[in-house]
């Protein structure tokens, strides 16, 4: 379907924003039939983030479906790194410690790549950097997706919306890893505090600290999740690219090319421009908010919401909060690959 992009305002308010959404998705037409089950794709928040979406918007988007009497679910899928979120078991824990449960949503919540993570399928990719990508099984098993994404800032891709939810988002472990790979620690020593944040978070012990020296790492162990770099709290550790810093944005468009050729037919992408904060739910804490509320937006293609995102956003505050990560990248290999609808 090609992209109609529907937009509405909102202030900070809780009931400007709900009626924002409404507003949006009462103009968005559905891609679904009655009886579908259609996945609503989103972040349910790293436990201790305080900047996740609140379950309030997935209920609405749980309403709106329902109304045509689809079945909606929520879901995500398990993560690379330590956390509330690893496994299944964790991450359905922290859904429901922010408020993502089945009493509350007016519908199940799954996690799409299985309890313990190994519940995925490989699809053909035949790109430069992928032949194949594996993705959670729930991408063959639904019938369509909402894919609901909190636009704000990211360390790696510099920004997070529709392309991330789906690329991160809906890979398995395996691929996440695979798209992190050349994302190293580097410390800068004449910041470290020899605090041990690093390698209390470090999931796989790549991160070693003895006797208050400074930190080492192992890079034949590491697996790019950044978690040590998120959470330093000085800041001390950088972003070595084994790679071209570029490879990282492909690898994103690749991913998310991969999983869209499965679930374009039967997808919406809806985008909230609220509460854009300058990391990624992913991490713990709450992060600095880089611009004001804008609203609430839906299209039918991810790269087509996310370009309009920034656009709404200002190129300018993602240059400024993650100066050097050429995000740009990402959507000028999605026209190499032909994967827009512009």
């Amino acid at each position: 379907m090609k992209t109609t992009i529907q937009f509405q305002k909102c202030s900070h308010t809780e009931e400007s924003r709900i009626a924002a959404l409404r507003t949006v998705l009462e103009k968005t037409k559905k891609p679904f039939k009655s009886g579908d089950s259609v996945g609503i794709k989103l972040h349910w928040g790293e436990k201790g983030n305080e900047n996740f979406l609140p379950p309030v918007y997935a209920r609405e988007i749980v309403r709106w479906l329902q109304a045509e009497g689809i079945k909606p679910f929520v879901v995500d899928t398990t993560v690379l790194y330590s956390g509330g979120r690893r496994n299944g078991c964790d991450s359905l824990n922290t859904a429901a410690q922010h408020g993502f449960t089945e009493k509350y949503l007016g519908c199940p919540v799954k996690i799409g790549d299985g309890l313990n993570g190994k519940s995925v399928i490989d699809l053909a990719a035949g790109f430069k950097h992928f032949e194949t990508v594996q993705t959670g099984k729930i991408v063959e098993e639904a019938d369509g997706f909402v894919i609901f994404s909190h636009f704000k800032g990211h360390m790696e891709a510099a920004f997070g919306g529709s392309i991330k939810n789906i690329s991160m988002g809906l890979a398995s472990r395996a691929q996440k890893q695979r798209m992190h790979a050349d994302a190293k620690p580097e410390l800068i020593k004449d910041s470290c505090l020899r605090c041990g944040e690093c390698a209390d978070v470090c999931p796989t012990g790549a991160a070693a600290i003895l006797h208050n020296e400074y930190p080492t790492y192992d890079l034949e162990k590491c697996i790019g999740c950044a978690q040590c770099i998120a959470l330093c709290p000085v800041s001390a550790i950088k972003i070595r690219w084994d790679t071209d810093i570029n490879v990282f944005q492909e690898k994103l468009i690749e991913t998310a090319a991969a999983i869209w050729k499965i679930i374009s037919k039967k997808t919406v992408a809806v985008n909230a421009l609220i509460n854009i904060v300058t990391e990624c739910d992913c991490l713990p804490g709450n992060h600095p908010q880089i611009a004001e509320d804008i609203g609430f937006l839906s299209a039918y293609h991810p790269v087509s919401a996310d370009a309009e995102s920034i656009s709404l956003v200002g190129a300018a505050h993602i240059d400024q909060v993650h100066p050097g990560i050429p995000w740009r990248r990402q959507f000028e290999y999605a026209r190499e690959i032909g994967f827009v609808d512009f």
